[in-house]
């Protein structure tokens, strides 16, 4: 993604995720992890938003993306809450769970701590599900601190939602 985004560059990033999602009568849902909101906090920033903007979950803890997502403990247990797999199920549990078109999900290790062998500060797992194609996942490694990795991740999120409308893979 490269450097860390402004708060105007966020903002227009969703502005023209606001656009696109109204152009084709989409309404999109959010399941957050490690940004704690802010793709929902972004997108709702914008008048009009409630016209393409469902939902969103803030589901931070392991319990939370089980009992709001539906995510398998086993999941969880088997591959961490920073995985493919968990925000795998989040994104699709965002989707059964809502009355949206589109779903994305984001968890990560945004820092100071947090970093376990093989997922090192700054690791954030995505996905994109719905629009009538399969789930969509990746996995971004970014720079910097906690706000600086979180930034980064909201920006990403959003750009993949874009990307998929487009009709490009966010992969």
């Amino acid at each position: 993604m490269g450097a860390v985004p402004s708060d105007a560059e966020l903002h227009a990033l969703a502005v023209r995720l606001g656009d696109a999602l109204h152009a084709r009568h989409h309404r999109l849902a959010t399941a957050e992890s490690c940004t704690g909101g802010w793709v929902a906090k972004v997108l709702t920033d914008i008048p009009g938003s409630s016209g393409w903007f469902e939902r969103g979950f803030v589901t931070y803890s392991n319990e939370a993306k089980e009992d709001m997502l539906g995510v398998p403990v086993e999941i969880i247990e088997r591959h961490g809450a920073v995985s493919e797999e968990t925000v795998r199920a989040m994104a699709e549990g965002a989707l059964a769970n809502s009355r949206a078109d589109h779903a994305v999900a984001i968890s990560g290790i945004a820092g100071p701590g947090g970093a376990v062998p093989g997922k090192p500060v700054g690791t954030v797992c995505f996905a994109w599900a719905g629009g009538g194609r399969p789930t969509a996942v990746r996995t971004e490694h970014f720079d910097g601190g906690r706000e600086a990795v979180r930034r980064q991740a909201v920006a990403a999120a959003m750009a993949g939602v874009l990307s998929r409308l487009a009709g490009a893979s966010p992969t």
